[in-house]
């Protein structure tokens, strides 16, 4: 039997197919600091079309929008340190505007910030306080995870205290998928409640094995198949690679970009 023009047109419709997918630059942090534009450019010639910064390392916005229109490359977002929102926000949201980004994401509490609930719910009131300044100028607040957002204090669980403690309208999420099946959860949970909150995903996989380590894209044992058509629904707008520690950086970031590409779901 054969099917009709129709008919695989409605079949082509329920599969899903990653759209932008972006590169988290600590994945080439040593690359970056040795050579910040012959990093860029090889970025671009594996055929990353987006890249998410964690650091400039000591490059004027300017020279950086330079570099990235040289090689093809927009950045939509960038990791930004607590301190940086607080002490140095204007300075922050020119860099944006100069560069081009929308996505201003917090990528890390400080241990001495977070040890109890109480000290998230102050978290939660930063984040919306920060979030309020950074809708103002045109831009998005996110929050990025890793797992000890998921270790229960008080008995409860951080991270949800941060969803409920922050305002949906103001503040987002950028999940680390790996993270959160690191911390023994499951992303897809995470996802559905926070539909409309989560434009931004970090996409690593979970190395077979004890350790649970880092593994390139496709290599591991996450079922994407199930969390990106979670992270469809919930309204991801970008899929960010990240290998935290790569044997050969390049290696690893081509490795994940070809199995996206290819990848239905």
């Amino acid at each position: 039997m054969t099917l009709s023009g129709a008919s695989l047109a409605a079949q082509d419709r329920s599969v899903g197919q990653v759209g932008q997918i972006g590169l988290q630059l600590y994945t080439v942090r040593n690359e970056m600091e040795k050579d910040f534009e012959g990093t860029l450019a090889r970025v671009a010639e594996i055929g990353y079309r987006q890249v998410e910064f964690a650091g400039y390392y000591g490059r004027s916005p300017r020279i950086v929008k330079a570099i990235l229109e040289k090689n093809g490359l927009k950045s939509p977002s960038s990791h930004i340190p607590l301190d940086s929102f607080e002490k140095e926000l204007t300075r922050t949201l020119a860099t944006a505007k100069t560069i081009g980004q929308t996505y201003l994401v917090c990528p890390w509490l400080a241990e001495a910030s977070r040890k109890s609930l109480d000290d998230y719910k102050r978290l939660a009131e930063t984040f919306n306080r920060i979030a309020a300044q950074v809708e103002d100028a045109g831009f998005k607040f996110a929050y990025h995870n890793h797992n000890f957002e998921f270790t229960p204090l008080e008995g409860q669980i951080p991270f949800e205290t941060l969803m409920k403690g922050t305002d949906p309208k103001l503040v987002n999420f950028e999940m680390d998928l790996y993270w959160v099946e690191r911390a023994n959860q499951d992303p897809v949970k995470y996802l559905e409640a926070n539909i409309g909150r989560v434009p931004l995903a970090h996409v690593k996989d979970m190395a077979r094995g004890p350790e649970r380590s880092f593994a390139d894209v496709g290599s591991g044992t996450m079922d994407f198949k199930t969390i990106f058509q979670a992270c469809e629904k919930a309204g991801v707008k970008y899929y960010i690679v990240e290998h935290d520690k790569p044997e050969n950086a390049f290696d690893s970031i081509k490795n994940s970009l070809d199995y996206l590409r290819s990848f239905k779901f």
